[in-house]
C-alpha cells in the first residue's frame, strides 16, 4: 500500500525528489492507468518515488455541491488500486474554499516547488490548476522553467475519451461490459452482510443482504457477480439490485445469492464484482413465477461466469 500523507506540508523534507502527478483519480480507470504508467516509468528512469497529489474532498464537492457526482471508489479502495499501479505515496490535501483561492503562481511555487520538491510533473490532457482553474501547462512552464512537465494524451475507447464521467454513465445504465472496458476491471461495491427479511431463504434461494457505502451502484436489475468474502475467495453468485417489486418493496437493496454455498456470511465483508447484466428487475404475478425466474437467473449466471472467469 502507498504511504499516505495528510497534506503537502506533511511530505518529508528529506529523501529523493519525487515525480508527481495531480488528479482525483476516481475509479483508477483505463485513462488514469495510462497516466500512472507514465508516472511510474519516469520515476523509475530517474530513480525517484512516484507520488500522487490529490484533494479531499474533491474540488467539485466544495465549489459546485449541486453538481455532486457519486464516487466510483471508496477512499481505501482508491489508495489500494493506486498502489497496484506502482504509486509509492499519496499526498492528500484538504480542499476548502480558502485553499481554492490560491492563485496559480502560489500553487506552483509553494506546493510543487517548496513542499513536494517535484523534480518532474506528469499530468493529463486537461490539466488545470490554481484559483478558478486559471493555470495550465503553458503557464506552469513559465512559472517553473526548471520543472520538466510531461503531458499525457487522453486515452480513447470507441472514439470517446475514457473518463470517470463515462464510467459513471455506463454503470448507472447497467452497461457492465462497457464499464469493465473503461475501468480495465469489473466495477465493484463493498459492504457488510446484514440481516434481511429472510424471504430468499423461504423460497430456496438464501441471499446475503449487503449494506454498502459505495456510492455508485448499477441500475436496478439482476447481475452475474463474483462475491469476494473477507478471506479473498471469489464466490460465483447472482445479485439482485432493486426494490423487490414482487413483494411491494420500496427501499433499494443489494441481495446476493452465492451459488452452491452452505456457510454463514452474516457480519462478513463482501466485495461484489459485477460481471454481466442478466435482466431488468420486474414484478412477478406470484411467488412461483418468481422462483422459476430465479432458477433461470442462476443457470444464466453460472454459464456467464464460466465464460468470463473470476477477477
Amino acid at each position: 500500500m502507498p504511504q499516505v500523507y495528510a497534506g503537502s506540508a506533511a511530505y518529508p523534507a528529506e529523501g529523493p525528489d519525487p515525480v508527481v502527478t495531480i488528479g482525483n483519480f476516481d475509479g483508477v480507470h483505463h485513462g488514469h492507468r495510462a497516466l500512472l504508467a507514465r508516472l511510474v516509468e519516469r520515476a523509475r528512469e530517474l530513480g525517484a518515488p512516484p507520488v500522487v497529489y490529490t484533494f479531499e474532498p474533491s474540488p467539485r464537492v466544495v465549489l459546485a455541491p449541486s453538481q455532486y457526482l457519486p464516487r466510483i471508489l471508496t477512499w481505501p479502495d482508491k489508495v489500494r488500486l493506486l498502489g497496484e499501479q506502482g504509486v509509492e505515496a499519496v499526498v492528500v490535501e484538504r480542499f476548502d474554499r480558502a485553499f481554492a483561492q490560491h492563485p496559480p503562481d502560489w500553487f506552483a511555487r509553494e506546493i510543487l516547488g517548496r513542499r513536494l520538491r517535484a523534480q518532474e510533473l506528469v499530468v493529463g490532457y486537461d490539466f488545470r490548476f490554481g484559483r478558478a482553474r486559471r493555470g495550465d501547462v503553458a503557464l506552469l512552464r513559465r512559472l517553473l522553467p526548471d520543472l520538466p512537465v510531461v503531458q499525457v494524451e487522453a486515452a480513447m475507447l470507441d472514439g470517446r475519451i475514457c473518463s470517470s464521467s463515462a464510467v459513471r454513465d455506463a454503470v448507472r445504465r447497467g452497461d457492465i461490459d462497457m464499464a469493465t472496458r473503461l475501468l480495465g476491471r469489473p466495477h465493484f461495491v463493498r459492504g457488510t452482510v446484514v440481516a434481511g427479511d429472510q424471504r430468499g431463504r423461504t423460497i430456496g434461494f438464501p441471499t446475503a443482504n449487503v449494506d454498502t457505502d459505495t456510492e455508485l451502484l448499477p441500475g436496478a436489475g439482476v447481475y452475474a457477480v463474483y462475491a469476494h468474502a473477507d478471506d479473498g475467495r471469489p464466490l460465483p453468485a447472482v445479485a439482485n439490485l432493486g426494490v423487490q417489486p414482487t413483494f411491494s418493496g420500496s427501499r433499494q437493496r443489494l441481495e446476493v445469492h452465492v451459488l452452491d454455498f452452505q456457510g454463514d456470511l452474516y457480519g462478513r465483508e463482501l466485495r461484489v464484482d459485477f460481471m454481466a447484466r442478466l435482466r431488468d428487475e420486474r414484478r412477478f404475478s406470484d411467488v412461483d413465477a418468481l422462483v422459476r425466474q430465479i432458477r433461470q437467473d442462476v443457470d444464466d449466471a453460472r454459464a456467464c461466469l464460466v465464460d468470463r472467469g473470476s477477477s
